[in-house]
């Protein structure tokens, strides 16, 4: 009965979000997400879409999975990631200030062909991971409350999710976003109540948790998170493709709205997490398993379609954000209607593919992603912020460390990793690999940087 309520409850939601799609798809609608009159987005229909593809799914529960095992520190390291919302405003406000239209633009005239190729490797696997992330929690939603399920829904949700994203591109997925975010904050709304009413619950006791493994960890996550913040946002296309359709002041003030909102939410959500290591229930199925024997089933079903909403809601993003790569930067389709659409459907494939093959680990494509962002850091705080010049060689060697990096914190159970890495926990690893993937990378770009040449007057 849990099963077929919550799949009509989300099927609905999946064809109110098909009904507010535009009914007329255009080219610039389409890349550049202008309305039915031409104009660009408002302020909250860029907050609402903000907030709603970076709380995804993969997100609500990778901060409710810290919460679990390191408490409130774990939360809170998985909420600093939101602090990306500042520096990516940051990073977007430079960028338009020297005339750039996209992160591409700028390094292409600083970089040439390669330096627009290293970046578009990166973002490229940035997209499928997001594809890959959130269809795999809605794997594991229905195959926790309906065994065998999860393959399933998994195709389903795809298929009806390319279905709307592919008629009117980045237009549809900032329409429905605002559909989405409403009906997220509603259910989840429900479901916070129940939480902070159940006479089990104490908020001090919350923000004191140590978590079941201690907050050692969580600190360690949160001085990870520290280095990767600045980098972060740039490599995520879905941020940085909302940081220049609409005008300067509006763009500023919806990242620092989503900041505040994105990050309450997250945090919130991690709660769910650190209840259930308080009562000292076990780690069950991602926590999906511990939230059912924790909660009235209403909760659970709550808990399960918020979860379920912020994945759809990501899903139309990256599949947007995934045609603009593919056509407007790598040009590998034509700027049409279809050619962005065919650059949906590999990217849906491909992610649906690895989800159904792929890791359970749902931290593990955030860190990758995270760490092969980093060499962004020192390219930009020389290049964009001190305004130096910087050699390509010095950019590509940034670029491979931080790509290195990521495959270490990928491979670390190989032989050759467990020789080079340092003992001790993965997220410790993590921490030494994020500082070395910088020393080399702003050693690289000091030693390749000169000062920008004064233009002669008049």
């Amino acid at each position: 009965m849990q099963t077929l309520t919550l799949a009509a409850v989300f099927g609905a939601i999946l064809v109110l979000s098909i009904v507010v799609a535009p009914r007329r798809a255009t080219v610039e609608g389409f890349f550049g997400g202008a309305n039915s009159a031409g104009g660009a987005p408002g302020l909250w229909t860029l907050v609402l879409s903000q907030v709603t593809t970076w709380i995804f799914a993969r997100s609500l529960m990778n901060s409710a999975i810290l919460g679990y095992f390191y408490g409130i520190a774990g939360t809170l390291a998985y909420a600093a990631y939101y602090g990306s919302f500042l520096t990516g405003a940051f990073v977007v406000g430079r960028l338009r200030a020297g005339g750039a239209s996209s992160v591409q633009d700028w390094l292409g005239a600083r970089f040439g062909a390669s330096g627009k190729a290293a970046y578009n490797i990166v973002i490229a696997l940035r997209l499928l991971s997001e594809v890959f992330a959130n269809l795999l929690v809605v794997g594991l939603i229905f195959g926790a409350v309906s065994e065998g399920a999860g393959a399933m829904a998994i195709l389903i949700v795809a298929a009806l999710a390319l279905a709307y994203s592919a008629w009117g591109g980045l237009s549809a997925a900032l329409r429905t976003d605002v559909l989405q975010m409403a009906l997220f904050l509603v259910v989840f709304a429900v479901a916070f109540v129940a939480l902070v009413v159940n006479p089990d619950f104490s908020l001090g006791a919350v923000l004191t948790a140590p978590g079941a493994s201690g907050g050692y960890l969580g600190w360690v996550l949160m001085a990870v998170a520290a280095l990767q913040v600045f980098s972060y946002p740039v490599h995520d296309p879905v941020m940085m493709d909302r940081g220049f359709i609409a005008d300067e002041k509006t763009t500023r003030s919806s990242f620092l709205h989503a900041f505040w909102i994105s990050a309450l939410c997250i945090i919130a959500f991690g709660l769910f997490g650190i209840q259930a290591s308080l009562q000292g229930a076990e780690y069950e199925g991602q926590l999906l398993g511990t939230w059912a024997g924790m909660f009235p089933a209403w909760v659970f079903g709550a808990l399960m379609l918020s979860l379920l909403v912020s994945a759809l809601s990501t899903l139309d993003s990256a599949l947007s954000s995934a045609a603009r790569l593919v056509v407007e930067e790598l040009r590998l389709a034509p700027r049409s209607l279809n050619g962005g659409r065919a650059a949906m459907v590999v990217f849906t494939l491909a992610g649906t593919a690895l989800t159904l093959w792929g890791s359970q680990s749902l931290f593990d494509a955030v860190a990758v992603s995270g760490t092969a962002s980093m060499f962004l850091t020192p390219v930009l705080v020389v290049g964009l912020v001190m305004n130096r010049e910087i050699a390509v060689w010095s950019y590509l060697t940034a670029w491979g460390a931080a790509i290195l990096g990521a495959a270490a914190y990928f491979a670390r159970g190989s032989d050759a990793m467990v020789a080079l890495l340092p003992e001790g926990h993965k997220y410790e690893q993590l921490f030494v690999i994020c500082i070395a993937v910088l020393l080399v990378g702003f050693v690289a770009v000091l030693i390749g940087s000169r000062r920008v040449a004064a233009q002669p007057a008049g």
